[in-house]
């Protein structure tokens, strides 16, 4: 405990993430003082069997109701199954399972109960990073660009970069490497894409019982209907100057935009919608990146990357060609803010957020 509370020293932390595709649970292990990468550790995943995603999908967009108890227990034995099979962890960062996303509204809801964790596990966990965000006027949304800032620091960039990581949702950070600390102002931008993996993915499991176009095979084999797209960039939320976030469902309406398509032509035309939606956001960059690094299951389709690379200005690679890991990125950045958390750092501010000065998020739960 005092350890975890000792700003001078490194801890193993352990992070978990699960993301708005609903595929899984991600754990990783990150050796850190909060402020700089030590090293990385093991890491390890969890997939949502079809009948977990069936349960968590009827959760999505409610605040409350029946849906949400089955929807936590889902989320609480995934977790626990998947975090129990690592030892020697000096605290546990614990996301959750986000829901339902409204931060001018209702706020931020992600399923899970940290302290249960804890005891659980009989680790300090820290969880709900959320919440003080949006209570300070933020968007709650992106969490992880404190933690791409200082991977732009373990990679020794000294030139602007921008991480892409392609979720359910889309979100960008540009960091200026060279600025002191993540809060300083000028050193983060980040905010929502746009829609990501998730209307594609809504696609292929409504049409074809499928959890997502595998290698963007699908796609690779249709037309993109430009009509389609042209509507998606009218959206008021391409011209809202960022920061900014969405809910998961917000572009739930793109679905109904490709209906009458093929299934190939539909996939194509969803892909290139969240391609569309990184090319309009490269616009609110300070300065041009040297390269956009890409993390997230959107890597893994060449499709989708193809088009990233002919729509951006700059070179476009997976996180990989610096020597991190894409799948585990987001597992690590949350064990990466439970330390900041742990220690009293902030781990958003004006310019990730929105929030009105920078703040440190969550919750820590003892066993």
């Amino acid at each position: 405990m005092d350890k975890v509370r000792d700003k001078g020293a490194v801890v193993t932390a352990l992070g978990a993430m699960s993301g708005t595709s609903l595929d899984g649970v991600d754990a990783a292990v990150l050796r850190t003082d909060g402020v700089v990468i030590d090293g990385f550790g093991a890491d390890d995943y969890h997939q949502y069997s079809a009948e977990e995603q069936s349960v968590l999908r009827t959760a999505l967009g409610h605040w409350s109701g029946p849906s949400l108890e089955p929807a936590t227990g889902v989320v609480m034995s995934a977790h626990q199954a998947l975090l129990s099979g690592f030892d020697g962890a000096d605290l546990v960062g614990f996301h959750g399972q986000t829901v339902a996303h409204a931060p001018r509204a209702q706020g931020t809801l992600q399923l899970g109960d940290g302290a249960a964790l804890a005891q659980a596990l009989q680790v300090p966990v820290v969880w709900d990073f959320r919440t003080a965000d949006v209570e300070l006027g933020g968007e709650g949304a992106p969490l992880a660009p404190f933690f791409h800032f200082a991977c732009a620091k373990w990679m020794g960039a000294n030139s602007p970069v921008a991480f892409l990581n392609l979720g359910g949702v889309g979100n960008l950070t540009w960091v200026d490497p060279t600025a002191d600390a993540p809060e300083r102002e000028g050193a983060l931008l980040a905010f929502d894409t746009g829609p990501a993996n998730a209307p594609v993915n809504d696609l292929m499991q409504a049409r074809l019982g499928l959890p997502f176009d595998e290698g963007g095979r699908i796609a690779a084999s249709g037309t993109v209907e430009a009509g389609a797209l042209e509507l998606f960039l009218a959206e008021p939320y391409f011209s809202r100057i960022p920061p900014k976030s969405l809910d998961r469902n917000d572009f739930a309406e793109m679905v109904e935009l490709v209906h009458e398509l093929s299934d190939a032509d539909a996939a194509a035309t969803l892909t290139a919608m969240c391609a569309a939606g990184v090319a309009e956001a490269m616009q609110h960059c300070p300065r041009p990146p040297s390269t956009v690094l890409v993390t997230g299951g959107g890597r893994h389709n060449p499709v989708l990357m193809k088009m990233l690379e002919v729509s951006l200005d700059c070179p476009v690679q997976p996180v990989e060609a610096v020597g991190l890991n894409g799948d585990m990125l987001e597992a690590q950045a949350f064990a990466y803010l439970a330390v900041r958390v742990a220690r009293g750092l902030p781990t958003s501010c004006p310019g990730t957020t929105g929030v009105r000065a920078a703040v440190g998020g969550g919750t820590v739960s003892y066993p």
